[in-house]
């Protein structure tokens, strides 16, 4: 019988549990931080709310992933 698909065997970095790691990570914390850092400007409109929700979800986004891949780095058990 063949292998399973879904059997793989990580050597070093799990990059695909990163980045799920990063996904979910980043819309737990992102969320509540864009809506923190949001009530002092005025957003008029749609628009400008989703620049800024782009613009400041990104930052979080890249923090986020390097602070999950310098974690995987540093706690592979190879």
């Amino acid at each position: 019988m063949p292998a399973r698909v879904e059997t793989t065997e990580v050597e070093g970095i799990d990059y695909t549990w990163v980045m799920q790691v990063t996904f979910v990570l980043t819309i737990a914390i992102g969320a509540p931080v864009v809506t923190l850092l949001s009530i002092p400007y005025t957003l008029p409109t749609w628009g400008a709310r989703a620049s800024f929700a782009i613009r400041v979800g990104a930052i979080i986004w890249l923090l986020t992933a390097l602070s999950v891949y310098t974690y995987a780095r540093r706690n592979v058990s190879t």
